[in-house]
């Protein structure tokens, strides 16, 4: 453990309290069902529509009222989307200034060959009901070798800058190292700036760690040593949350630094793992929390912390998931390194994801089901 931040408190302390607020997950939108939901957020353009990506390849707007009956196709790019298990449409940011400039940008998998694509649209109105496919510009690619781990969130950080996820390119175990690589793409959190034209559609921040180096580093990192961050999330205080999916036996929730490296293939969570060509460095990150795979918890869904009015109990807590099991947690933060966790659902379905309303109210995404949800107060 001496190569690893400590964070206050040993793994095999890292214990769920059983006593939790009472909350339920209902069906946010009964007359409503999706395809394979992966992602939720709003516009912030003045309206109360919201938006739910497909993994398939669509993305879907309606207004956000319960008894919301039909959901329009806002962009279909379903010939451009390799999909299937782990491969899709995976993400979707709205620009800041979108009322300004009608753009978003979107992180899928492609095939033939195999890759990811980050590429931005254009709304030919701020109030446009469907966008045409042909408005996308992309901003870069690169290849995936397998088609699991794939990442795949894009949002903005109170920076103003473009962050995006990455896998470590699949398989099992990082056989290419890619997490540790600093000249992959692959295991990554990346962040670019969209309003620049320096590398073509986008540019380097100036105070990325590894800006200008002459070694051959991707510019475009922002920290690395991750496994397969699903979903990643700012909070109210610019701290920026990311679950990472485990290996065997950990799964990880992480807050995320600039430059930092957080493990992965070295360690899984704070537990040893693979340091063959990797001399263990001084610097490794350890999650904040972290939880292993005995009670059927197998898949971490990286959350957000709650900053709405509807349950209140849940306000300033970080609430995430697990896909497989459908258990729904509630993590309080103590300290920069420290926390406590809350089981809050026990099983509120195949949770793929977490997003916002304009008011800042908190949705669930189930995959399985098709289904948006949300949490209330029993």
């Amino acid at each position: 453990m001496s190569n690893v931040e400590e964070a206050g408190i040993l793994p095999t302390f890292f214990t769920t309290e059983k006593k939790a607020p009472s909350v339920r997950a209902v069906n946010a939108y009964p007359k409503l069902t999706f395809e394979s939901p992966v992602e939720y957020t709003y516009a912030n353009d003045g309206s109360n529509r919201v938006f739910v990506v497909e993994q398939e390849g669509r993305i879907k707007v309606f207004e956000n009222n319960t008894n919301a009956t039909s959901a329009q196709t806002y962009l279909d790019i379903r010939k451009n989307v390799g999909y299937g298990g782990e491969m899709g449409l995976l993400g979707l940011a709205f620009h800041p200034k979108f009322n300004e400039n009608g753009f978003f940008f979107v992180n899928y998998t492609k095939n033939n060959p195999r890759e990811t694509v980050v590429s931005r649209f254009k709304a030919s109105s701020t109030d446009a009901s469907q966008v045409d496919p042909k408005s996308e510009v992309i901003l870069f690619k690169f290849k995936q070798p397998y088609s699991n781990h794939n990442g795949g969130k894009v949002l903005f950080g109170p920076d103003g800058y473009l962050y995006v996820s990455t896998g470590d390119g699949g398989s099992g175990g990082d056989p290419q190292n890619n997490g540790q690589d600093r000249s992959s793409w692959l295991g990554k959190i990346l962040r670019i700036d969209v309003n620049s034209t320096q590398k073509g559609n986008y540019g380097i921040p100036d105070d990325n760690p590894f800006t200008g180096n002459k070694e051959g580093l991707r510019e475009e990192i922002y920290a690395y040593g991750l496994r397969n961050p699903w979903r990643l999330s700012f909070d109210e205080k610019g701290q920026l949350w990311a679950g990472d999916v485990g290996q065997n036996e950990l799964e990880e929730i992480d807050i995320v630094t600039k430059g930092g490296n957080y493990g992965w293939r070295i360690k899984e969570g704070r537990a040893d793992y693979n340091d063959k060509n990797n001399p263990a460095p001084k610097d490794l990150i350890a999650p904040i929390w972290e939880y292993s795979h005995r009670n059927g918890d197998v898949s971490v869904t990286g959350g957000l912390v709650y900053r709405g009015q509807r349950v209140p109990s849940l306000r300033g807590k970080y609430i995430y998931a697990d896909y497989a099991s459908g258990r729904v947690w509630a993590l309080t933060q103590t300290g920069n390194k420290t926390a406590t966790n809350q089981n809050v659902v026990e099983r509120a379905g195949s949770i793929s994801a977490f997003g916002e309303d304009k008011q800042h109210e908190l949705y669930l995404c189930d995959l399985g089901a098709g289904k948006i949800l949300k949490l209330i107060s029993e």
